[in-house]
């Protein structure tokens, strides 16, 4: 049987560098595309050294809001991951920086963008030539329309051209109070898109909740107060789930969804949205293949 070939777009990042470390122990061929190649490994890890499996990863650079610059690099790719993805928008930034009041970059953040009314890349019939995928009137930006769904749309088209025969994209369980609307819908919107327009393919939805590490000690103490949320939201059944969104759904290890991700690429049988409980399950069957 021959290895499988694996790209993780946004391979150098925090889940996407954990995705490539089990992909590597499955014995796969692995390459990671991102802006920088291979990642300042004190920035995902608690080390600063690379770990011995990152000698097998091939470490690519590409710009993922141009297609032409990592299409080439997807052939003969069996399965191709989207691990990118914000949290918030760029005019945060500003904010932090005192360029902004808080109360202006709050503003910004929940208003409609043009981004967002310009709609996906395939409805405005972006081409797959040296062209920027942001529309024009967003095209000094960061935004959820863009990284979220748009650079998740392109990249699977590409992804299905080239013939492989899985994509996942690492989604999100739900939005949070703290957070604009629009986080949410853009990944949904990713989803929807991905599975009808590209059938053949098949599109692994990874909802993950909020991730957590030790080499990054801020999650630590955010999945603390987030399992909180959850056990308060499972104890009144749920009432306040809506409201709460991701902040009352149980905070995973960052390694166990990148396990899983590993995992339902290498199962035909998993297809669609993946939501927590499907996530530990696919970890666990993991765990136990290389434990046999």
């Amino acid at each position: 049987m021959s290895t499988k070939r694996l790209i993780v777009c946004g391979g150098n990042g925090f889940i996407g560098s954990r995705i490539c470390k089990y992909g590597v122990a499955r014995g796969w061929e692995v390459t990671s595309i991102s802006r920088s190649g291979e990642p300042k490994w004190n920035t995902v890890t608690s080390s600063s050294t690379p770990p011995q499996w990152a000698r097998k990863v091939t470490w690519e650079r590409a710009d993922l809001l141009r297609p032409s610059t990592y299409s080439p690099l997807l052939k003969d790719a069996d399965f191709v991951v989207h691990s990118l993805g914000i949290l918030l928008e760029a005019d945060y930034k500003n904010v932090l920086r005192g360029q902004e009041s808080p109360l202006a970059g709050l503003r910004k953040a929940f208003a409609p963008t043009p981004a967002s009314r310009a709609g996906n890349p395939l409805e405005r019939n972006v081409q797959d030539g040296d062209q920027d995928i942001r529309p024009p009137e967003s095209a000094d930006q960061l935004t959820y329309e863009t990284m979220n769904r748009d650079s998740a749309i392109m990249l699977a088209k590409e992804a299905a051209n080239h013939n492989a025969s899985a994509f996942a994209y690492i989604s999100a369980a739900g939005g949070a109070p703290v957070l604009p609307s629009r986080y949410l819908t853009t990944k949904r919107e990713a989803e929807s898109t991905i599975a009808s327009e590209f059938p053949r393919m098949r599109s692994v939805f990874i909802r993950s909740p909020f991730l957590y590490d030790s080499s990054r000690p801020i999650t630590v103490g955010m999945a603390a107060m987030t399992g909180a949320g959850a056990l308060f939201n499972g104890a009144t059944r749920g009432i306040l789930g809506g409201l709460m969104g991701a902040a009352g759904i149980k905070p995973l290890k960052v390694d166990i969804v990148a396990e899983a991700v590993v995992e339902a690429l290498g199962d035909p049988s998993v297809k669609g949205p993946v939501e927590v409980p499907e996530i530990e399950e696919l970890a666990t069957k993991a765990w136990r293949k290389n434990m046999a």
